[in-house]
């Protein structure tokens, strides 16, 4: 399960989904159909209906038949908010435990299985109390014995095998500060099971296997020790909030809480807060509302109504000067601010704070994306927002050029906020914000999981009672004016923030969870509850798979030497408009460097703050994107903007003006980016697993050194802009318009030359043979250990596709798969593991093996054994078989592809050599394969192969020895990996 974190992106987008369109009037009606009674607001464009059932559950439903799926939350409104100050990470911990079944699945038997929980739960409340280290062993060695007896009996991940088996995706969860949400992605006919199940598991839940499930959240916390980012969060969480469960309490737990937990003071609190009245559920997707809230009142009425408990906060003192923290790990520096200020039961201020977010930053033409990003005077920089029902942040964060100090980036930003003190702004750029907002909702309305997750997030922020000052968000925003904006940050926005400056450098944290002793307990693969039995005999109606007729389906044309390819909008105005290029990265590195460059360089006619401001003002966007084969351009928006905004793009590549300066500081910036990359452990990460697939010279390392960097010229670059568009590429159109009056468009808006330029040869990377094993180490300051397996193996194969489907499924797709069930459920070696045989993208390529365990270092032993004796032999369970099958077919037969993604499918599929759609292949063939077949394929393609291990960790928390019996041992610099 994911524990949120903060992320400007999701924070914007669900701000941008919260919102409804300009309407003029926003009036909460009621309506009765059927004899259920729902409210609604008139003109919102989601049509939601809110019904509150018998007990006091809450049911959003919004109809969107666009494919037959929906998307499907299930929230709490109680998060780490609501822990107890003596067992704070239980709502997560029980977050984790609603997937561990009832007395109805989950188990083989469970009157047998009952008094063995019952005395799991007595022992950890007797542990719970325990002080001395030697009593505690015994008794933990007590619980590891009870728990194995108890094991016996249990199903691991029935749960995730019945939503795999009637098709969900994404099945997961996560937990913040005042929320718990359940999140399911099931095919429209499947709503009889779905319901079925989850009525079940919310009724009655059973806290079985807490002892390696334990073990799971252990890991999930030692990642955090490991992630700079959490710890800067929390730093700023317990400056800003002093007294408030926001900033005194983690959503994962302290350490020691972790090690002390106590299923009473779980069972305390699941019995506190799930109940109805605390309780909501979101649809979106193809449905008749009518009869979902039938199926929902008779799945859910078994819930009995209780009373809410709610955390009520205390109230923050005010801060009167600035609060200063630090935090030091050995990722790259950088910085973050925050302002605290009234939450969103305050409607007026959270509109204004949102129109005061976004002039200091929209990605294009806010006060800090000009004054700062435009004209590089720092690294990067950003803002966001953060809308909690006590309390919302204004927060606001940057990363310093080399020489730049942290301090200097901090006066930076804040300077940009004294210019909204002062009112220095153009006003109609909150007319542009609302323009960019509506664009952006007219997007999100074609998915459900935006349209899920804003119900939600409604019903966790006001219970959906204010969903008439969400959906005439917008129209609240057009109504600020500048006074207002200065006004407000007069009022909230001087020196009473707090400031995290994360430094780079040994981390601090010496802590960790430690690894209890844990007997590996089985996995009753073959096994089947009654109730599991019950869902599966559930009639549904079947779904037909739609295929892609790629020639019925695209337009194609000609513009000169360009060949079109087109797809009609039939659904609203908005257009997008690709150049697809057949040329990359591959074929001159310094693409990615000009493409880059262009965001700061004007042309004949404007500067480039003055072409982010027009692009902004007309809501339309453009992106340059390198890749290694291919460069795509993308121009989007509204249709009723389309000529304006090709015009306006066409004229900055064609007429940009080499600019020195904007170079200078570009390439500063880049080689600062580029030694911060060195640091980062993702990065990391990535380009060892390259090194391992292709070699010495692979594509992660294939980049412009420093030397080829500080060697190129602006009029370089400006010449390799300038004559992007004679190189062959393809136009692609998705819009409105009619694919005649479109062509017409494009040969004006787009004059092509009588023959496209002959592009520089590419560089060619060749997988390598895998002829022994081998370790490639790379030492890192950090709590867990990383490895992952890599095997290069056959050439594409087209016919081979639904085995290897049925295959990724079975053995290392999910969390009902084999890899996980071993690793994770029954031995408890690691929060994150799975394995797949991975695809390339093009006929000529080849497939690898990808396995990988984030585990604990001192368990890094034991979890490569365990993944090595999966890899080399399959065990055999049948009820996955038969739910992979059936996942497969049912997410198959209720996928759509649809608008451009046709197009972007079909170009796929050209690369692999294939005039059809490939899924027809899957969903005819997959349900005959047996498990012979998968293991055939597992011993040809995978047992007895030798890999190469990518290691990260410390090497002061492992036994070296241990990794170099593994294979010729080489330990592999940042200088090998990255290139430089």
């Amino acid at each position: 399960m994911l524990t949120l974190k903060f992320s400007f992106a999701i924070l914007l987008l669900f701000t941008l989904f919260n919102a409804g369109f300009a309407q003029k009037k926003f009036e909460w009606k009621d309506a009765t159909v059927n004899g259920y009674t729902y409210r609604y607001v008139t003109n919102d464009p989601m049509k939601a209906r809110f019904y509150t059932l018998k007990n006091g559950l809450t049911v959003m439903l919004s109809s969107n038949i666009k494919e037959p799926r929906i998307k499907a939350l299930i929230g709490v409104r109680a998060g780490s908010n609501s822990d107890p100050k003596d067992h704070t990470g239980l709502a997560h911990y029980l977050e984790h435990l609603l997937f561990k079944g009832t007395y109805k699945y989950g188990s083989l038997d469970s009157a047998k299985e009952k008094p063995f929980i019952a005395e799991i739960t007595s022992l950890y409340d007797v542990y719970n109390h325990t002080t001395d280290t030697l009593q505690r062993k015994a008794v933990y060695h007590q619980i590891d014995s009870v728990s194995g007896i108890a094991a016996k009996y249990a199903i691991p991940n029935e749960y995730d095998k019945m939503m795999t088996s009637i098709g969900s995706q994404g099945t997961n969860a996560h937990t913040s500060v005042e929320e718990t949400v359940y999140e399911e992605d099931i095919p429209a006919n499947s709503v009889d099971k779905f319901l079925a199940i989850q009525s079940e598991r919310f009724t009655n839940p059973v806290f079985r296997l807490f002892h390696t499930e334990l073990e799971a959240v252990y890991e999930e916390k030692n990642r955090g020790l490991d992630n700079d980012g959490s710890k800067t969060w929390e730093a700023l969480l317990s400056g800003m909030f002093p007294s408030h469960n926001y900033g005194q309490q983690t959503t994962i737990g302290t350490i020691e809480h972790l090690k002390n937990p106590s299923l009473i003071a779980i069972r305390n609190f699941y019995n506190t807060y799930y109940v109805p009245g605390n309780m909501g559920i979101a649809l979106s997707g193809d449905f008749n509302p009518d009869e979902m809230i039938r199926k929902i009142d008779k799945a859910f009425s078994v819930l009995p109504a209780k009373p809410v408990v709610v955390y009520n906060g205390p109230k923050e003192t005010p801060l009167m000067a600035p609060v200063i923290k630090e935090v030091v790990g050995p990722d790259a520096e950088n910085m973050v601010l925050a302002f605290r200020l009234p939450g969103v039961a305050d409607r007026k201020e959270e509109v204004v704070l949102s129109v005061v977010s976004q002039l200091l930053s929209n990605g294009k033409a806010g006060l800090m994306d000009i004054n700062l990003n435009k004209q590089q005077k720092v690294l990067s920089s950003n803002a966001g927002e953060l809308n909690w029902k006590d309390y919302s942040l204004l927060l606001l964060s940057g990363k310093a050029k080399d020489g730049q100090s942290l301090e200097e980036v901090k006066d930076l930003l804040l300077a940009q906020l004294d210019l909204l003190r002062k009112g220095t702004f153009d006003e109609t750029l909150i007319r542009a914000i609302i323009s960019n907002y509506k664009l952006a909702e007219l997007s999100g309305l074609e998915s459900n999981e935006n349209r899920a997750t804003a119900l939600i997030t409604g019903f966790i922020q006001h219970k959906g009672l204010d969903w008439k000052g969400d959906v005439s968000y917008i129209d609240d925003m057009a109504k600020v004016t500048k006074q207002e904006v200065v006004d407000f940050v007069k009022k909230y926005l001087n020196d009473n923030y707090v400031l995290v400056y994360k430094r780079k450098g040994k981390s601090k944290i010496t802590d960790k969870v430690q690894k209890p002793p844990i007997t590996p307990i089985p996995i009753n693969r073959d096994v089947q509850s009654v109730f599991s039995k019950y869902v599966a005999s559930i009639p549904v109606n079947a779904l037909k798979p739609k295929w892609i007729d790629y020639d019925k389906e695209i337009g194609k044309s000609k513009a000169g030497n360009a060949d079109i390819l087109y797809v009609q909008n039939k659904d609203n105005d908005l257009f997008r408009l690709y150049y697809r290029f057949d040329i990359g990265n591959w074929n001159d590195r310094r693409l990615g460097l000009a493409a880059g460059y262009l965001q700061f360089l004007g042309n004949n006619k404007f500067t480039s703050e003055e072409i982010s401001r027009q692009f902004y003002n007309i809501a339309c966007n453009f992106t340059v994107s390198p890749g290694n084969e291919n460069t795509t351009i993308t121009i989007s928006g509204l249709q009723e903007n389309f000529d304006r905004a090709v015009k306006l793009f066409e004229n900055l590549v064609l007429n940009c003006k080499p600019d020195e300066n904007a170079l200078i500081n570009l390439k500063a910036r880049l080689l600062k980016s580029k030694a911060d990359a060195k640091s980062n452990k993702q990065n990391i990460a990535r380009g060892l697993v390259s090194y391992a697939i292709y070699g010495e010279k692979n594509p992660f390392n294939y980049q412009i050194s420093n030397e080829e960097l500080n060697a190129v010229t602006a009029g370089q670059l400006a010449d390799i802009l300038h004559d992007v568009f004679k190189y062959k590429h393809t136009i692609i159109y998705y819009g409105p318009e009619k694919l005649d009056a479109f062509v017409a468009d494009i040969k004006v808006a787009h004059p092509l030359g009588a023959e496209f330029r002959t592009a520089p040869e590419a560089i060619k990377f060749v997988k390598k043979d895998n002829t022994q094993n081998k370790v490639l180490f790379t030492p890192y300051d950090m709590v867990q250990a990383e490895i992952t397996w890599i095997n290069n193996s056959l050439n594409y194969d087209t016919s081979k596709a639904p085995v290897i489907e049925l295959f990724n499924s079975y053995f290392g797709g999910d969390m009902g798969s084999i890899v996980f069930q071993s690793i994770r459920e029954s031995k408890a070696l690691a929060y994150s593991t799975y394995a797949f045989y991975s695809a390339p993208d093009k006929k000529e390529g080849r497939y690898t093996t990808v396995a990988y365990v984030g585990s604990q270092a001192d368990k890094m032993k034991e979890a490569v054994a365990a993944m090595n004796e999966l890899l080399d032999t399959l065990p055999h369970a049948e009820d996955i078989l038969a739910n992979g099958k059936e996942s497969i077919r049912q997410s198959i037969a209720s996928e759509r592809i649809t608008q451009d993604a046709i197009i972007f499918s079909y170009l796929s599929a050209k690369r692999l050599g294939v005039n059809t759609d490939m899924r027809k292949r899957v969903y005819e063939t997959v349900g005959a394969l047996s498990f012979d077949d998968i293991k055939k394929f597992h011993d040809d393609e995978m047992s007895g192969k030798p890999y190469s291990y990518c290691v990260l960790c410390s090497p002061a928390k492992i036994n070296m020895d241990d990794l170099k019996k593994l294979g010729e041992f080489k330990e592999v610099s940042l200088q090998e990996i990255f290139g430089y």
